[in-house]
């Protein structure tokens, strides 16, 4: 990767190629998102792959705030919000730290979530008049959770079609995140 990448404020999109000249044996890889991270002394960034690869998923990317995300899934109600990254023990903090390491050759994917709404606290809530959004995770909260305590201000998650805008409304990241995506094709080593 080039070093022009390490320590900016924005996610930058790279497409690898599986080998220098593409063949009908080695097609065009799945796009990968870097994601830089202020706050880590392990490594500067962490590289995140889709879930849903395949065309016709229905699956679509979405760029969130990391902690507008937090605060929305810090409210489901499904009993499995897990703690802060500082009360988990050693073995926990260690395995994802290595998992999500950018030296490792395995690519981990985004979080995948689900959005809602409910009604919100107070009397505006009870009167239908205010809703606040409750974000589920399908897989990824432990990643989502990592990355957030690691200083990563926004990242990619994947999201059903039909939640998109409502995802984007609760969580979603600042416009001068996502016009600073950058696409580059890269060549995997």
């Amino acid at each position: 990767m080039p070093a022009s990448y390490a320590g900016t404020s924005s996610l930058h999109l790279l497409l690898s190629m599986s080998s220098p000249t593409p063949t009908l044996e080695s097609p065009l890889a799945e796009p990968i998102w870097i994601v830089p991270l202020h706050e880590h002394p392990w490594y500067d960034h962490v590289r995140l792959k889709r879930v849903f690869i395949a065309d016709g998923t229905r699956h679509q990317v979405v760029l969130v705030d990391a902690r507008k995300l937090l605060d929305c899934a810090n409210r489901d109600n499904t009993d499995y919000v897990l703690k802060p990254v500082n009360e988990w023990h050693t073995g926990k903090v260690r395995g994802i730290r290595e998992f999500l390491d950018p030296a490792n050759p395995r690519i981990p994917q985004m979080p995948y979530v689900t959005v809602s709404t409910r009604r919100a606290p107070g009397l505006m809530g009870w009167f239908g008049l205010e809703h606040e959004g409750v974000v589920a995770f399908r897989n990824g909260q432990h990643r989502a959770r990592y990355l957030a305590d690691a200083g990563a201000r926004w990242f990619p998650v994947e999201v059903h079609e039909r939640e998109v805008a409502l995802l984007r409304e609760v969580c979603g990241a600042a416009d001068d995140a996502r016009t600073a995506i950058r696409q580059t094709m890269d060549r995997a080593p």
